[in-house]
C-alpha cells in the first residue's frame, strides 16, 4: 500500500512539474501588452485627427455630388431612349402617320431633345425635322441592320459640342421604312451647382464632352477673373484625365470600404492651391441601377466630374500634446493596476504553489509563509495546519471545542480585481464620456452646408422631373388612343406602357361619367362611380394630385384627356415605392418629400404617411424655404445646434414648370454632424474608441483572470480549510493545469500523507500491546 501511494505521489509530482499553460501569468501579461499598445495608439493617433486642411467630409461630399450627377445623367439618357422607343412603338402599332405629325407630336409631348428628324432609310431623304440641325451624315444607314445598329451614339459637331443621337425605326406595311432620330445635348438635367462649382461629363479618354459652371473668358470683365477662368479650365482638364483613368478600375477596388451606396466607380481628388483655395473634385462613372445590369447610358463609357474651390484651414484642430498626456496617464494607471495584480494576486499565488510542493516532498521543517490577503491567506493557513498535523502536533481543529479554521483574509481576490478594474476605469470612463466632446465646439465647414442644400435641390428637381415624365407618358398614350380604339387595344397600350415604366401601380381609361373601360395593373383607387369634379369634366382639378389625405399610403395620380372622347381620360397612379427609390442617396441622411401643408408623403427611411416633420425646426425651415424670394422660392440650408447635438439640414421646393408644379411639394433632408468626417468629431470618435478599447481590455483580461484563476482559487480555499479541519474523505481534483491546479494536486497528496500517517500511527499503537501480553503471563 505504501509503495502504491508513493507511486501515485510521484505521478502527481511529474504532472505538477509540467510546463504551465494558462494560469495567472497570461492574463496579466496580455493586459500589460494591450495597455502598452493602447498607449502607443493614443500617443500617435490623436494628433492626426485634424491634420488635413480640407476635412475628409468635404472630400466625400464632392464624391456624392458627382454620384448625384452621374445618376441624373444616366436616368436622363435612359429615360430619353425609353421614351423614344415607346413613342416609336406606339406609332408603329397604329395607322401610318406623316413624318411631320410624328416630330410635331414628339415635340409637343417631350421638350428634352434639341432636334428631331425623320429620314427615309432607303433613299436617305430627310422627310421632316424640328429644332436644330440633326447630324444625319454621321449615321451610316447601311449598318442599321447590324447588331447594335440602333444603339445611341455620340457625335462631335464642328463647334466642338457633342450630341447624343437616339435612333428608332418607324415601320408600316406598304411604306418605306423610316428612321426616327432625336438629338440631345449632354447637359445635366436639374443639377444645382450653387456658387464656385463646375461640373463636366467626360468620355473614356478624359476628353470633356460638356461642362457647366465655368464661364467663358469673354464673359468675365477683369484680368484676374480671366486668369481664374483659365486656371479652372486647366484644373478641370487635369481632373478629367485622372478620373477617366480611375473610372476603368473595378468598383470594389476603387471605392474605400464603408463608402458604399454607389454601385459604380467613384471617388474624390485633390488639386492645386490658389490664393488659399484648394481645388477638389468628385468623380463617378455612369453605372446601372442594379448590380451587374447595364443600360443604354452605361454603354457610352461616360464619367461625371464635379469640381469646387474650398478655402483651406491651415490651423490644426488637435494638439498632439493631448495624445501624449493621455498616453502617459494610461501608462501610470496601467502600471499601478498591473502592479496591484502582480503584488497581491500573482506573487502570493506563486508562493503558495512553491510552499505546497515543498510540503509534498516531506520538507516540513520550516513554517509555511502565509500571504496576508484573501484566499491565498486562507490556503496558506490551511497548509500550515496540515504541516503541523504531519509533524504530529495537535492543532486547534483537533481540539474538543476549538475553532474549525484559522483567521480568514478579509480582502478577497475578487476585491483586488475590482481595484485594478476601477483604476483602469479612471482612465477609460472620462475618455468614453467626458473628454473632447465635439457638440459644443464642432465647426461644420460651410461647404458641407452648401452641399446639403444643393444636393437636396438636385433631388427635389429629380422627383419633379420624374413626375413630369410620368404625366408626359400619359399625354403621349392619350394622343394615340383615338376615337376608334377598342377597349382591348387600349388595354394592350396600357400594358405596354406599364411594362416599359415601373413608376405606375395602375393605369386605366375612365369615361366622363366615371366608368372604367380599360385597365392595367392593380385596382384603381379612384372610386369608379365618382363623377368628374371640375367644370371641365376632368376627374380631378390638377393634372397631378394626391387623391387622399389619410391612410397608410398616399395615392398620387395623374391624368391626360383623350381627344375626341367626350371627357374620357387616361389615369395613372404612381407607386410610392418609385418615388421613395429616387430618394435613396448616400450622404444626405434622412430625406422626406412633404406637401404644401408639411405632411410627409415619401422618404428614404421609415416614416408614417401624412405625419409631420420630426422637429419644429425642420418645419420652420420648410416653411421659410417655401417663401418666394424674387421670381420663385430657393433652396435653403442651415446648421442647428441644440440639446440633441449638431444637425445639418436642407430644404428645396419644386421649382420649374410641368404638371408637378401645381403640387407645391418640397424635399427636406437632415443628418447629424456627428456622422460626418469633421476633425472635431473625428477627435471625439478616436477618444471614445480609446475609452472603449481600455474598458474592453480591462474587462476581457480581468474577466479571464476571474474565470480561470479567482473562481477555482476560492473553491480550493474552501477545500483546503475543510481538509485542515479534518475532512479526509473528499478527494481534491484540479480544474486546470495551472498554479491553482498544482496547489489542488499538492493538497490531495497532503491528504493522502495524513491518511497514511494515521494508519501508521494506529498500527504502531496496537503492535506493542500484542507483544507484551505473553511476557506478562510468564
Amino acid at each position: 500500500m505504501a509503495a502504491s501511494s508513493a507511486k501515485r505521489r510521484h505521478k502527481v509530482r511529474r504532472r505538477a512539474d509540467m510546463s504551465l499553460l494558462g494560469g495567472i501569468r497570461p492574463p496579466i501579461a496580455v493586459l500589460s501588452a494591450l495597455l502598452l499598445s493602447l498607449a502607443g495608439i493614443t500617443a500617435l493617433g490623436f494628433g492626426r485627427a485634424g491634420e488635413e486642411s480640407v476635412p475628409k467630409a468635404v472630400m466625400t461630399s464632392q464624391q456624392h455630388f458627382a454620384e448625384d450627377g452621374a445618376v441624373a445623367m444616366r436616368a436622363s439618357i435612359d429615360e430619353s431612349a425609353a421614351d423614344l422607343a415607346r413613342t416609336a412603338g406606339l406609332f408603329n402599332a397604329g395607322d401610318p402617320a406623316q413624318p411631320d405629325a410624328v416630330v410635331d407630336k414628339i415635340g409637343s409631348v417631350y421638350q428634352k431633345w434639341v432636334g428631331t428628324a425623320v429620314v427615309e432609310i432607303s433613299s436617305g431623304k430627310m422627310l421632316a425635322a424640328r429644332g436644330e440641325n440633326v447630324p444625319v451624315a454621321a449615321i451610316d444607314t447601311a449598318k442599321l441592320s447590324e447588331k447594335d445598329g440602333l444603339s445611341p451614339r455620340m457625335v462631335r459637331l464642328a463647334n466642338g459640342e457633342t450630341r447624343l443621337l437616339s435612333l428608332q425605326l418607324l415601320s408600316w406595311k406598304g411604306r418605306p421604312q423610316q428612321l426616327l432620330i432625336a438629338s440631345s445635348s449632354l447637359r445635366f438635367p436639374g443639377i444645382s451647382l450653387g456658387k464656385f462649382r463646375s461640373i463636366a461629363v467626360i468620355d473614356s479618354t478624359g476628353r470633356i464632352l460638356s461642362s457647366d459652371g465655368i464661364p467663358e473668358s469673354e464673359q468675365v470683365l477683369t484680368e484676374d477673373q480671366r486668369t481664374g477662368v483659365e486656371r479652372s479650365k486647366k484644373q478641370l482638364s487635369a481632373f478629367a484625365k485622372v478620373a477617366a483613368k480611375r473610372a476603368k478600375e473595378h468598383p470594389l477596388k476603387a471605392n474605400d470600404p464603408g463608402e458604399g451606396g454607389y454601385l459604380g466607380v467613384s471617388g474624390s481628388l485633390r488639386g492645386d492651391t490658389s490664393q488659399g483655395d484648394r481645388a477638389i473634385a468628385g468623380y463617378a462613372a455612369l453605372t446601372g441601377p442594379e448590380p451587374g445590369k447595364g443600360t443604354v447610358a452605361t454603354s457610352l463609357g461616360l464619367t461625371v466630374v464635379a469640381m469646387v474651390d474650398v478655402a483651406e484651414d491651415p490651423t490644426r484642430v488637435t494638439d498632439p500634446l493631448f495624445g501624449l498626456l493621455a498616453a502617459g496617464a494610461l501608462l501610470l494607471i496601467g502600471a499601478l493596476a498591473v502592479g496591484v495584480l502582480l503584488g497581491t494576486v500573482q506573487r502570493p499565488l506563486l508562493r503558495l504553489f512553491l510552499e505546497s510542493r515543498r510540503l509534498t516532498r516531506d520538507d516540513l521543517t520550516r513554517p509555511v509563509s502565509v500571504p496576508r490577503f484573501g484566499e491565498a491567506a486562507r490556503i496558506g493557513q490551511a497548509l500550515e495546519r496540515l504541516r503541523r498535523q504531519l509533524l504530529g502536533e495537535r492543532t486547534d481543529a483537533e481540539g474538543a471545542g476549538g475553532p474549525k479554521s484559522g483567521r480568514r483574509g478579509r480582502i478577497g481576490a475578487r476585491a483586488l480585481l475590482a481595484v485594478s478594474g476601477i483604476l483602469l476605469l479612471v482612465w477609460s470612463a472620462p475618455m468614453l464620456l467626458l473628454l473632447n466632446r465635439a457638440d459644443a465646439t464642432a465647426v461644420v465647414p460651410e461647404q458641407i452646408t452648401n452641399d446639403q442644400r444643393e444636393r437636396t435641390d438636385t433631388l427635389s428637381d429629380r422627383v419633379r422631373r420624374s413626375l413630369n415624365e410620368g404625366h408626359a407618358d400619359l399625354v403621349s398614350v392619350a394622343g394615340l388612343l383615338g376615337e376608334r380604339t377598342s377597349p382591348e387595344d387600349m388595354t394592350k397600350v396600357l400594358d405596354r406602357t406599364r411594362s416599359d415604366h415601373s413608376r405606375y401601380r395602375s393605369l386605366y381609361v375612365r369615361t366622363g361619367d366615371g366608368k372604367i373601360v380599360a385597365q392595367s395593373g392593380e385596382s384603381p383607387r379612384l372610386p369608379e362611380d365618382k363623377k368628374s369634379e371640375n367644370k371641365d369634366g376632368h376627374p380631378f382639378a390638377d393634372p397631378l394630385t394626391v387623391l387622399n389625405d389619410s391612410g397608410t399610403e398616399p395615392v398620387i395620380a395623374s391624368y391626360a384627356e383623350l381627344p375626341g372622347r367626350d371627357g374620357s381620360t387616361v389615369i395613372g397612379e404612381f407607386r410610392i415605392d418609385f418615388i421613395n427609390s429616387l430618394l435613396k442617396r448616400p450622404g444626405l441622411g434622412e430625406i422626406r418629400v412633404v406637401d404644401a401643408e408639411r405632411r410627409v408623403l415619401g422618404g428614404n427611411t421609415g416614416y408614417l404617411a401624412f405625419e409631420k416633420l420630426p422637429s419644429a425646426r425642420l418645419t420652420e425651415l420648410a416653411a421659410g424655404t417655401s417663401q418666394k424670394t424674387g421670381i420663385s422660392a430657393r433652396a435653403g440650408g442651415i446648421v442647428y445646434r441644440d440639446g440633441g447635438g449638431v444637425q445639418v439640414a436642407g430644404a428645396a421646393p419644386f421649382v420649374g414648370g410641368g404638371a408637378a408644379k401645381s403640387l407645391n411639394w418640397m424635399v427636406v433632408s437632415w443628418q447629424p454632424a456627428a456622422g460626418l468626417a469633421i476633425p472635431e468629431y473625428s477627435l471625439q470618435n478616436r477618444t471614445v474608441l480609446a475609452g472603449l478599447l481600455g474598458i474592453t481590455a480591462a474587462a476581457a483580461c480581468l474577466g479571464w483572470l476571474h474565470i480561470i484563476v479567482v473562481r477555482p482559487l476560492r473553491e480550493v480555499a474552501k477545500q483546503a480549510e475543510a481538509l485542515a479541519d479534518g475532512d479526509r474523505r473528499t478527494v481534491l481534483y484540479p480544474r486546470h493545469h495551472d498554479e491553482v491546479g498544482a496547489i489542488s494536486r499538492s493538497l490531495e497528496l497532503l491528504r493522502q500523507q495524513v491518511l497514511e500517517q494515521r494508519k501508521r500511527d494506529g498500527a504502531g499503537a496496537t503492535a506493542p500491546a500484542a507483544v507484551r501480553a505473553p511476557a506478562g503471563r510468564n
